[in-house]
C-alpha cells in the first residue's frame, strides 16, 4: 500500500469470543419477561445492535412493550458470564500486526461500556489501539454505519478516510457498506460463508490469527 490506512475492528465476536454469552443472556431475559424464542433465531441476530434486535426479534410489539426492560435484563444476565469469555486466536497479534504495518487501529464496539473495559484488559490493548467506541457514543448500532463513522471522527478522521472494516457477522458488513468501507471477517459470528459473501465481505478467515498471517493478502499489507 502507498499509505496506511484505518483498520476498524469489531470487539464481541471477532475479539473476544462472547456471541454465544450474549445470545443466551437474551434467551433468558426475554423469557424471564414471557417471551421464549428458539436460542438459534436469538444467535441469527447477535452482531445487530440492542437497540435494535428486539423489534427484529419480536416485532415492533414487543418492541413497545418490553423492549427496554429486555435490554436491562440482558445486561443483568450477560454480566456474570463476561468472566467465562477469553480472546480468540490470535486477536492481540492482529492488533499488533496491523501497527506494525503502520496503519492505525480503532475498535469499534457497541458494547455495554464495562463489556469494552474488560476487553480492552484481555486484550492489554489500551496503549496499543488508536481509539475505541462504546454503545454510549451513538444512537444507532449495526447495520446503520454510525458506529463506524464515529470510530473515524476518535480518530479525527473525515468519514472518506482510507479504512477498512473487520468483523465476525453479516451486521458488520452491511455496516461496512452503508459507511462505504470494505470489509473482510473471522466465521466466530456462526454465519456460514455465502451469506458473508453474499453481504459483501471481501475475505474470510477462520480466526483472526489467521488473517493476520495473511494480512499482505489483503488490502491491509
Amino acid at each position: 500500500m502507498s499509505e496506511a490506512r484505518i483498520a476498524v475492528l469489531d470487539v464481541d465476536g471477532t475479539l473476544v469470543d462472547t456471541n454465544y454469552q450474549h445470545a443466551l443472556a437474551w434467551y433468558r431475559a426475554f423469557r424471564s419477561l414471557g417471551e421464549t424464542y428458539p436460542i438459534w433465531r436469538i444467535h441469527r441476530l447477535i452482531g445487530m445492535g440492542g437497540d435494535q434486535l428486539v423489534a427484529a426479534l419480536g416485532g415492533d410489539d414487543v418492541e413497545e412493550r418490553i423492549g427496554d426492560e429486555a435490554r436491562e435484563r440482558w445486561v443483568q444476565e450477560v454480566d456474570p458470564m463476561m468472566a467465562e469469555t477469553a480472546l480468540l486466536p490470535g486477536a492481540r497479534e492482529l492488533i499488533v500486526a496491523l501497527k506494525e504495518r503502520g496503519h492505525r487501529v480503532v475498535l469499534a464496539s457497541s458494547g455495554k461500556p464495562h463489556h469494552v473495559e474488560r476487553a480492552l484488559d484481555l486484550l492489554d490493548a489500551r496503549e496499543l489501539a488508536d481509539g475505541w467506541t462504546t454503545s454510549e457514543d451513538v444512537e444507532s448500532t449495526k447495520p446503520a454505519p454510525d458506529l463506524l463513522q464515529v470510530a473515524l471522527k476518535k480518530l479525527g478522521e473525515p468519514a472518506h478516510a482510507p479504512s477498512m472494516v473487520i468483523g465476525d457477522s453479516v451486521y458488520d458488513v452491511e455496516a461496512a457498506k452503508n459507511a462505504g468501507m470494505p470489509a473482510v471477517v473471522v466465521r466466530s459470528g456462526g454465519f456460514g460463508d455465502d451469506e458473508l459473501r453474499e453481504a459483501g465481505a471481501l475475505a474470510i478467515y477462520d480466526t483472526p490469527a489467521d488473517l493476520a498471517a495473511d494480512l499482505d493478502g489483503t488490502d491491509l499489507g
